[in-house]
Formats: C-alpha cells, structure tokens, sequence
C-alpha cells in the first residue's frame, strides 16, 4: 500500500487555552472514549493509546476558517479550472481508461466527471493533503466549538473505519469488535499513518470517513477498499458515491440562459438554494430564456460573475448531485467546466 504522505480566540474561545497535542487529560475525550466503547465494542485503553497521539493543529483551524468556497468565483475559477489541469486530466483518463469505461458503463457516470473531481480534489492524486486524519478530526472534533459535532462524528466514524479495515491498533479482536469486519487495508499500517486533508478527507477522491465506509469499493477485487494506493478503488469508489447520490445517466448537469432584464426576480432568486426547486417552465415564467423544451424538469438558477460579464445558468439534478461532494455551486461549476474540457480533447 502506498499511503502519500492564539490566532483565532474569537472564533474558538477556549481554544487558545488548550495545551496543543494533549487529548490525554479531557472530560470530552473521556465522554468520547466511554461512547467508543458502549456502543461500538471497542477496548477503552486502545482508544485512548489512539487519542494520546493526537496533535492539536492550529493551522488547521486556520484552514477551516477561510474556506476556498467562499471566494468569488472569478477567484475560484482561476484557482481550480487551469490549462494544466485540464491537461493532466486528459493524460489521466488516457492512463486509467479501462478502468473510466468500466466504472462510467457500470454507474452511468461519465468519464469526464470521474475524472474532473480527482483533478479538482487532489491534482489526480498529487496532492492527498498532508495533515494526519486523526490530528485533523480531534482537533476539528475537540477544538473547533463550531462544527465539534460534525468532526467528533466524523473521529468516530474514522475510529471504526480502522476496525473494519483492520488498521492498527484495531487489527484484532482485542481491540474492537472485528467479528463481521473483512477489510485487509490495514496490513502493517498504523492509524497514525494515515494522511489527508485539513479536514480529515482521504484518497484520491478526498472522503471523509463516513463517506469512506458507505461508498468506497472495492473495485479490483484485491479484498481491500484502498483509496490512498488504488486507483482503480479510487475511481470506482467516485462513481459509485454519484450513483449512490442519485446520477441520472445521460441527463444535463447546467445549462447556459438568457434573462429578461425586465423581470427583476431572478437576481433574488439566483444562488437562492442548491437544491432544483421550480421547474423548467416556472423559471420561464419568472423571465430565464431557454431553449430547454422539458418543461417539466426541475431546476436551480445559478448567476456567476467574471470581470467581463455576468452570466446565468440553469442548474439541473446532476448539478445538484455534484454539490452533494463538496456543497457549493462554485466547485460544481468547476468540475464542470474541468469535465467538458477534459471530453472535448479525448
């Protein structure tokens, strides 16, 4: 296996006071330890000999603060959609074609799409994040009051990953429960080896634990969901989590529209929600000028903003779907735009 290896008091409180790197003396790492246990079988001295190793990471916190997403697009867009990546994107899908065709004949996802969210999460597997996934989420989960709940779910999560997988030290019985657990990731990798994002997110296609456990596969038959070394499970494991998020084969993702300047709702209503609220024909109503004759179909209205121009976008389910891996119109839009430049030169 080939695993690739107080700035901020008003947005922490406390967590300035906290004594970096010690998860070894908390009363919410001993609630955390004592739910491990009681409801997932799992041996309190193995976990907290894990939680022992946890560093706190400022620069962590730092990183969640000041996400890319919430730039401007036209930022965004200079960041992510680039003739290199594209490029390399093109280079990839050649290199890994057997396994795209596959994946797209069996999920119905298409090549391009696979292919752009590798590029856009990590430079097709260039760059896996550096941090360790279990300082990530304890800090994350233990020292970032905002979303502790979200992150201490997601150390959880990881924490039983490791069993299923047989990563140590919960490769045996001994330390928890392994009756039904088959996976051989593990082999003679220590949890503490593992790396990823700032956030926790892992392998090629950056899943955060929960997402690792219910949507990676298997995919060359080895016995092991590996993500970090495979690229073959890495891109079988993509498509599969669109399919499992409801990936409508052969339908439009977004489209380009016309606005009828002399209906102002649509600036209040644009980038209102992800979410495909109003069918085609309603959007007509309100003054969008398509030529989408599916009236019926639903749909989300997006507006972007360039130096030179502003332009609006019909966002259809697929759209939607794709926000489902990182919620956000503007890195939907840019697999997108990755994904469409990446067909255009197969």
């Amino acid at each position: 296996m080939d695993i690739k290896q107080v700035a901020c008091c008003s947005l922490l409180g406390f967590a300035s006071l906290i004594s970096g790197g010690d998860y070894s003396d908390r009363t919410d790492v001993d609630e955390f330890i004592a739910t491990m246990v009681t409801d997932h079988g799992f041996d309190a001295v193995a976990v907290r000999g894990v939680l022992d190793q946890a560093v706190y990471q400022q620069s962590i916190i730092d990183a969640i603060t000041r996400p890319a997403e919430k730039k401007p697009w036209i930022w965004y867009r200079g960041i992510f959609v680039t003739t290199k990546r594209i490029e390399d994107g093109v280079q990839f899908a050649r290199d890994n074609w057997e396994t795209l065709r596959r994946a797209e004949a069996e999920f119905g996802v298409p090549i391009e799409v696979i292919v752009a969210i590798v590029g856009v999460e990590t430079n097709y597997g260039h760059n896996m994040g550096s941090y360790r996934v279990l300082d990530a989420l304890a800090t994350l989960g233990f020292d970032y009051p905002a979303r502790a709940k979200f992150f201490r779910g997601q150390l959880e999560e990881f924490l039983i990953l490791s069993c299923e997988e047989g990563i140590k030290p919960f490769d045996s019985n001994d330390a928890c429960d392994r009756e039904e657990a088959g996976g051989t990731l593990g082999a003679n990798v220590a949890i503490s080896d593992l790396v990823g994002s700032y956030a926790g997110a892992m392998g090629y296609g950056q899943f955060i634990p929960s997402s690792y456990r219910n949507f990676a596969i298997d995919y060359d038959g080895d016995g092991a969901r590996d993500i970090w070394g495979n690229v073959v499970d890495a891109i079988g494991s993509v498509a599969a989590y669109f399919k499992d998020h409801g990936w409508e084969a052969g339908e439009p993702v977004i489209a380009l529209v016309g606005v009828n300047e002399s209906n102002g709702q649509i600036d209040e209503l644009a980038n209102e929600s992800l979410t495909p609220t109003k069918t085609v024909a309603e959007w007509k109503a309100l003054g969008i000028e398509t030529q989408d004759d599916r009236d019926e179909a639903y749909a989300a209205v997006f507006r972007f903003e360039t130096e030179d121009a502003t332009s609006y976008y019909l966002g259809y389910h697929n759209f939607y779907v794709i926000t489902r891996y990182n919620i956000s119109r503007l890195y939907a839009k840019a697999v997108v735009e990755i994904a469409e430049a990446i067909a255009s030169r197969l």
